[in-house]
């Protein structure tokens, strides 16, 4: 068994107009949210041995606000492929992956298509399909290896907004 932690990075600051994309920050509520994101997943005992990362300012930005929940033997990898990609590219580096509990922080629109064709099902949240900022999705797969996951098989375990977090 698999457990994929699928990760939006958290809302990102457009202060300054002449930031590259790559480079922009998280504004107040994301470092919020990505403190909050932390505290979720710990308290339910969703802790990945590996963090799959984009190399972008916000994602990593993202892991940070998530790690002081997290144990410190969690390895992370910045992984720039993960920039901007689409589901195929997303799912070419998940089949990579070594620990039991991967955690994939990424970014929209490719983080809702690859979550979409991930799961068999759904979950009833209506906020699945948009996939906000901070959006994390929690699933299994019934596979030995990474290397054999497929879409449409995963198992929706838990799934959750920043905003729907009472910590």
């Amino acid at each position: 068994m698999k457990r994929l932690i699928l990760t939006r990075h958290a809302k990102s600051s457009w202060d300054d107009p002449m930031t590259p994309d790559h480079d922009r920050p998280l504004n107040e509520r994301g470092k919020a949210a990505a403190a909050d994101l932390g505290q979720w997943l710990a308290s339910r005992d969703y802790v990945p041995g590996e963090v799959l990362c984009s190399d972008a300012l916000r994602t990593r930005k993202t892991f940070s606000g998530i790690a002081p929940a997290l144990p410190a033997t969690t390895v992370l990898e910045l992984k720039p492929a993960l920039y901007h990609a689409g589901p195929d590219v997303m799912m070419a580096v998940l089949r990579h992956a070594k620990a039991d509990v991967v955690m994939m922080i990424g970014h929209n629109p490719g983080i809702a298509e690859f979550a979409a064709r991930l799961v068999a099902h759904p979950p009833a949240n209506p906020e699945f399909h948009r996939y906000p900022t901070g959006a994390t999705l929690v699933a299994d797969f019934d596979v030995e290896d990474w290397a054999k996951v497929a879409f449409g098989t995963g198992v929706v375990v838990d799934f959750v907004v920043p905003r729907e977090i009472v910590v």
